[in-house]
């Protein structure tokens, strides 16, 4: 039976993106292939923990919290080929699945949302990260073909993580979309402020309003911080 490391499972309301306030089940994957320095789910990526579980398990405590839509998180999910089997027994109890994922693995999911978030420069660990991860991270954030195939695929968003009093920001994204190559709606793309508090999301997200004028992208919030704070379970 297959089995996958999970970090938590808990309701609660879609904080960013597209689905933007709609009740959900978050299950968080414990592990992942990247390092980003302002990672906000550590317990998942920079020092996985949580306990082994069964698909079995999981599809039933996603049943008892009674939400149509489960998103599958973490970490990085699609680095464990189980998660193909959760996603398909989600999905046979007739519930509706995003997958969030930086794009860095291709999997065929059918039916399955995509939630793609690029990792631009700004995410790379310093340089002196034990486990070479600065190298790691670098090697890895952006992948170009992988992502494409997603998006042939799948129904999908963006959401790039932005700070946008840094130069050449936006730009940086617009170049990582062009070389994804692949005619992407700008009202697909999602602007997301970097940070863990309300004052920074607050003053970035002002900053973003413009750009989102000049571009077409949309303004992606994160309701989870402005309702619960930077806390687990939310």
């Amino acid at each position: 039976m297959s089995n996958l490391r999970i970090s938590e499972i808990f309701s609660s309301v879609q904080g960013e993106g597209q689905f933007l306030g709609v009740p959900s089940t978050f299950v968080r994957t414990s592990g992942c292939n990247l390092r980003c320095v302002w990672c906000d789910t550590p317990y998942a990526s920079w020092s996985p923990e949580g306990p082994m579980m069964s698909i079995d398990q999981i599809v039933s405590e996603c049943q008892e919290l009674k939400n149509q839509h489960v998103v599958l998180t973490g970490g990085e999910p699609m680095l464990f080929d189980p998660i193909e089997e959760l996603a398909k027994k989600l999905q046979a109890q007739g519930h509706f699945i995003t997958i969030e994922t930086a794009g860095t693995i291709s999997r065929h999911l059918p039916g399955s949302f995509m939630s793609i978030s690029p990792k631009p420069a700004h995410s790379a660990p310093p340089k002196d990260t034990p486990g070479d991860w600065f190298q790691r991270h670098e090697s890895t954030r952006f992948q170009p073909d992988t992502i494409r195939q997603l998006v042939i695929h799948h129904e999908y968003q963006f959401k790039f993580v932005v700070k946008p009093e840094e130069p050449g920001s936006i730009e940086e994204i617009q170049s990582m979309l062009t070389a994804i190559n692949h005619q992407i709606p700008p009202e697909k793309i999602f602007l997301m402020p970097e940070g863990r508090d309300q004052a920074t999301l607050n003053e970035r997200l002002k900053l973003l309003v413009p750009i989102c004028h000049k571009t077409g992208y949309r303004l992606a919030p994160r309701l989870q911080i402005d309702l619960f704070g930077d806390t687990r379970g939310t």
